[in-house]
């Protein structure tokens, strides 16, 4: 069962018609790390995308390149300078993240407890708080225009804020299915499997 607290308006439909209706999606991302005290302490962008569930390539350009690709059963992470790939399992790697609301499957909606947030910076906003007590975040905000989920801003267990914002997000393009494989470079060294 869903619990809502006061959602009322589009932003919840919203949500919903975005889970129900986008199969796959790209876009291009900035991302800002701020501390506790608002100062922010990293910067980076790229692009992505997804194939539901669980599949999916997030691909970090700047300020390190960094590349995460979903096959639907285990999450690579590889990191080009240090030609280092981890490997996790999907459902350990994704659990309740953000990642999990955009590549998850559409039970994610009742994995949070969710609220509506006052508009802001021409957005509407959803809140939600993971109702997993080991969740690596204790807040998620969704922003919606428009066309659809435009941001993304998590505030993990130490008060750090994360705040994505997406740009020309298309839904449901036709996508390879060799964007969600993943061969190790030779002579990377593999961690976990």
């Amino acid at each position: 069962m869903l619990c809502v607290d006061i959602v009322h308006g589009a932003t919840l439909e919203q949500l919903r018609a975005f889970v129900r209706d986008t199969q796959t999606m790209r876009a291009a991302f900035t991302q800002t790390v701020s501390d506790a005290s608002g100062r922010r302490v990293a910067q980076a962008s790229g692009d992505f995308v997804i194939a539901r569930p669980g599949r999916f390539r997030w691909s970090v350009d700047k300020p390190y390149k960094q590349l995460l690709v979903g096959d639907g059963q285990r999450v690579w992470i590889y990191d080009e300078d240090l030609n280092q790939v981890v490997v996790r399992n999907n459902d350990r790697a994704l659990g309740t993240t953000p990642a999990a609301l955009l590549a998850g499957k559409e039970e994610v909606e009742e994995a949070f407890n969710w609220k509506s947030l006052p508009a802001a910076d021409g957005l509407e906003w959803l809140g939600a708080t993971p109702k997993d007590k080991d969740s690596a975040f204790s807040e998620l905000r969704l922003g919606f225009d428009t066309k659809g989920l435009a941001a993304l801003e998590v505030i993990d267990n130490f008060g750090q804020h994360t705040s994505i914002r997406l740009m020309n997000l298309e839904r449901n393009p036709k996508l390879s299915a060799e964007l969600f494989r993943f061969t190790p470079p030779a002579g990377a060294d593999v961690v976990g499997g």
